[in-house]
């Protein structure tokens, strides 16, 4: 199915119908499930992080549009109390609290605001972080045996490489704990030092066994990480503004890459950047749909590949 790319005329993101955050969101995002006969969505991609920090997240996407060129309204900038609210009006039955670092001495810190949050909130998988600075192992053993269920590793904001000396034996502890690690590693929306397949493949040809999960399906070198979840049993990629109107107008999706995607089912997992995402959480959905990819397709993504991801129980 061929649909309207950027902002153009026959865009998804305005013919859904909804006002960013509007009070429609929530069953416009219940159809889709509904529809497709599953308990609701595993969001694997989801930011909650303490309150000043999120503050400079969102002043650094405010100011996007004249460093890049791009607008990046934030559709969902609400307190986190509401923002856990729509995530669950959504029917989201797990999603994670994706930080991370910027610069040494934060992850630790960064660990224990996370496992506090997870503790109050249930339907939050316990998510950690880390950054290759001295003590690393130590605390990312700590956030494992506390039960942290799912890592967040960000090349482009951290700046470094994940073949980093001071973080093999963190990867080798994660991959024999099979604890899965979010890794913003492709090159979109704008290339860092350490970015792109090469120094992936880097790392995964040392830890083979690494639950390795690459964000934003990889964009925009999709086919390289295609290639490497193809190569890597234990590799795979979230939908993170893949697909979207938004992205498709700087990083389209190879349109002859579609059938790995099907090749693929098994290893794709929902991730949506909410809340910092400009556009309505339902337009991710929709665009999945119109991949045409059939209904077994969308019902792995969407549930239960996350699902399975973070231990959740079956649920249907």
């Amino acid at each position: 199915m061929q649909r309207g790319h950027g902002t153009g005329g026959g865009s998804t993101a305005l013919s859904d119908g909804i006002n960013g955050g509007s009070s429609g969101d929530g069953e416009a995002v219940k159809d889709f499930w509904q529809r497709l006969g599953l308990p609701g969505l595993v969001d694997v991609h989801t930011h909650f992080m303490p309150e000043r920090v999120l503050a400079k997240v969102w002043a650094y996407f405010d100011a996007v549009g004249p460093m890049t060129g791009l607008e990046w309204p934030i559709t969902y900038r609400h307190e986190e109390e509401e923002r856990v609210a729509l995530l669950r009006e959504f029917g989201v039955r797990g999603f994670t609290s994706m930080l991370y670092p910027h610069k040494a001495g934060m992850a630790a810190w960064l660990n224990g605001w996370a496992a506090d949050f997870a503790a109050r909130t249930p339907d939050c998988a316990h998510t950690a972080t880390l950054f290759p600075e001295d003590g690393v192992a130590a605390y990312v053993r700590e956030a494992v045996e506390s039960g942290a269920r799912i890592f967040k590793s960000h090349l482009q904001v951290g700046a470094y490489d994940p073949c980093d000396p001071l973080l093999d034996p963190v990867w080798g502890l994660l991959a024999e704990a099979r604890v899965p690690v979010v890794m913003h590693c492709g090159s979109g929306p704008a290339p860092g030092k350490h970015t792109g397949p090469e120094p992936v493949g880097r790392l995964l040809a040392r830890h083979p066994r690494l639950r390795l999960v690459v964000a934003h399906m990889g964009m925009p070198e999709y086919g390289d990480f295609l290639a490497l979840a193809e190569r890597y049993e234990e590799v795979r990629l979230d939908t993170t503004m893949a697909f979207t109107d938004f992205s498709e107008a700087f990083a389209p999706f190879p349109e002859g890459e579609r059938g790995r995607l099907a090749d693929l089912g098994d290893r794709i997992v929902l991730g949506t950047d909410f809340p910092n995402i400009p556009y309505p959480y339902v337009h991710q959905l929709r665009v999945l749909e119109e991949l045409g990819l059939g209904d077994d397709w969308l019902r792995a993504v969407c549930h239960d590949n996350g699902a399975r991801l973070l231990g959740l129980t079956p649920g249907r």
